[in-house]
């Protein structure tokens, strides 16, 4: 009579095991990850999830997308103009209206504003936080 080897179905079933847990990985990976561009020049990215103070604005809002390239440049260059010596937090598409573009700046003094840009480059308005 032939002995049957025990040990295959417990390897066949750590393989399984295995490929369940990197698989698992590998989603969850891609689900947050640094985000994907598009041809407009926009990119959809994670951000934190709830307001504190170093970020009033809260998490960036799945119906915006961050900027890059040309438009994120200028976009940049338009609300470093309005609001001197600040730093660019986030840069955006507004989703609200306000304007096409918005910037979340930190001022050189630590107050918060939003910078509204419309399609031209040219600033709107300036929401303070």
């Amino acid at each position: 009579m032939e002995k049957r080897s025990s040990t295959r179905p417990v390897l066949a079933a750590g393989a399984v095991a295995l490929g369940l847990v990197a698989g698992s990985y590998g989603i969850a990976t891609a689900a947050s990850g640094n985000g994907s561009s598009s041809s407009d020049g926009t990119t959809t990215q994670s951000a934190p999830t709830t307001a504190d103070p170093q970020n009033p604005w809260g998490a960036q809002r799945s119906d915006e997308s961050l900027l890059t390239g040309d438009t994120l440049a200028k976009v940049e260059a338009a609300a470093l103009e309005e609001v001197p010596n600040a730093t660019i937090v986030r840069v955006e598409t507004d989703a609200d209206g306000h304007a096409a573009y918005e910037a979340h700046v930190l001022r050189a003094e630590g107050t918060h504003a939003t910078v509204y840009v419309d399609k031209q480059f040219d600033v709107v308005s300036v929401e303070n936080r």
